[in-house]
């Protein structure tokens, strides 16, 4: 179907497979996801937590991060389930705002998650390389910088190969990551104090407080920080199986579960660790929590064994976070909204080779220079960095894609809608409201919005070349719905 001059021109054509192959089955997404989610984040956030709340009521920030990430992996499962292509948000925005402002979303979301999706896992190596300070107390930084590298290059390495080898060795890894809390929680357990758990600071709950709510911000942002990955396989859709089906229970089943992972290992830990100690930076609990808990309970062996098992749910998160990622610029190439040389997949294993290889590259680079900053205030920077194009936008999305196509078929839609998105809108408007507050000097808002403003820069420049709007004709491609089905432009 075509327009007349300068009009959009429609196409609902079905979307091309790009020469994935669907293998990745229920228990193997669910697996991918949780090994993202509960990485080392959790292991080395506790005892920012504690810092950031000042007490055990520390445990509110991992509840309120369940909270924002259901609600949030609501509009994931929709809009996945719905749209099973590769790229996952680059794919939900491209179809949402294409109407009106072309390709300046899918754009802008490739242009910040080759920034944050490394940066992220730039923070699961620096949590392994903590970690292993435990077994080895005295490496020096150059020799965990170097190590750290080392287990970059060896991850890129592992996914130079096909998908059908990286499911089985993300099994392996789910295994070894559900045996590491596992341990942890049943420590705690066998050494409980509700009295350290449960006593605590005077005005810990005083709502009229602005030191709560600047704490319960920091929070919400360190909660959110160890749930991201809930949404992994969305960025994997052309390789899922069953997609409308294993999508969005893959996005809740992880959720669920890894909210009462944490839920257990935060209070667990905080009944064997008094939370000073966490706060103290020459303890150990406050660098490697979890080996202080088993140190304490079954003895130096025990807690050697489980830092060893940590160090490989570590190495699983950045595994998996580089796995998903990869994806997003190959399908952003793919349909010319990104660099063209990213939207070739391997001759013989066909994934993304240089949207993994970019990515491993600005991982490291972020790995060298968390371990010259502070872990909490880089972990703001990140998650300031996405909500703006990703989270926000992709909220909105949801509903314009309801008005846009409502032809458009839904295997899944969200409980309770619109309240799910509303409630997740919210709570990232907290988190970046609160940014520059809860990181004096650093300004994380300045600095997402001069990234943002680069990327409008970059897109002018590149739509020029392109000769796309506004500098061409406004393509819309509805590829998700039939060609029969009714268009809205």
């Amino acid at each position: 179907m075509s327009a007349g001059p300068g009009s959009p021109v429609v196409s609902g054509s079905a979307p091309p497979s790009g020469g994935f192959v669907r293998r990745v089955g229920l228990f193997q997404a669910t697996a991918i996801n949780m090994s993202q989610m509960c990485g080392i984040g959790p292991f080395v956030t506790i005892p920012l937590m504690v810092a950031a709340f000042g007490g055990p009521q520390a445990v509110i920030g991992f509840v309120a991060g369940a909270v924002l990430a259901l609600c949030d992996g609501l509009v994931w499962a929709e809009l996945g389930a719905a749209m099973p292509g590769s790229g996952g948000s680059y794919v939900y925005l491209r179809q949402a705002f294409q109407y009106r402002t072309g390709r300046l979303m899918p754009f802008l979301f490739v242009w910040t998650a080759m920034l944050f999706i490394p940066l992220i896992m730039s923070t699961g190596v620096v949590g392994f390389v903590q970690y292993l300070g435990y077994l080895a107390p005295g490496l020096g930084q150059t020799s965990g910088d170097l190590i750290g590298l080392g287990v970059i290059a060896l991850v890129v390495l592992l996914l130079w190969r096909g998908i059908e080898h990286i499911a089985r060795i993300t099994a392996v890894m789910w295994t070894v990551m559900i045996a590491s809390v596992l341990l942890v929680i049943v420590a705690a357990a066998s050494d409980f104090s509700p009295h350290l758990a449960f006593t605590y600071p005077a005005h810990a709950f005083d709502l009229t407080s602005d030191h709560f709510w600047l704490g319960f911000a920091a929070g919400l942002t360190i909660g959110i920080y160890d749930y991201l990955g809930y949404n992994t396989t969305a960025y994997m859709g052309a390789e899922i199986k069953d997609p409308g089906r294993v999508l969005p229970r893959s996005i809740l089943f992880s959720i669920l579960g890894i909210m009462a992972i944490y839920l257990l290992l935060q209070i667990g830990t905080l009944g064997v660790i008094d939370w000073h100690r966490m706060t103290n930076p020459d303890d150990i609990a406050s660098t490697s929590v979890a080996s202080a808990v088993l140190e304490k309970t079954w003895g130096k062996g025990a807690a050697d064994t489980v830092t060893v098992l940590i160090l490989i749910t570590a190495f699983a998160s950045v595994f998996t976070g580089l796995l998903g990622g990869s994806r997003v610029p190959y399908d952003a190439a793919r349909d010319r909204v990104f660099f063209r040389p990213y939207g070739k997949l391997h001759p013989k294993h066909r994934f993304p080779m240089l949207g993994l290889a970019t990515m491993g590259v600005i991982t490291a680079i972020g790995f060298l220079i968390g371990r010259h900053t502070d872990l909490a205030t880089l972990i703001q920077l990140l998650t300031t960095v996405m909500v703006i194009v990703q989270a926000l936008a992709q909220i909105v999305a949801l509903t314009v894609l309801r008005r846009r196509q409502p032809a458009l078929k839904r295997p899944y839609r969200m409980w309770l809608y619109p309240l799910p998105s509303i409630v997740a809108f919210a709570g990232w408007c907290v988190i970046y409201g609160y940014a520059d507050r809860n990181s004096p000097g650093r300004h994380p808002i300045e600095w997402s919005l001069a990234w943002l403003a680069l990327g409008c820069v970059a897109f002018l420049v590149w739509a020029r070349l392109e000769k796309v709007w506004p500098f061409g004709a406004k393509e819309v491609s509805e590829e998700y719905q039939t060609p029969d089905e009714t268009v809205v432009v």
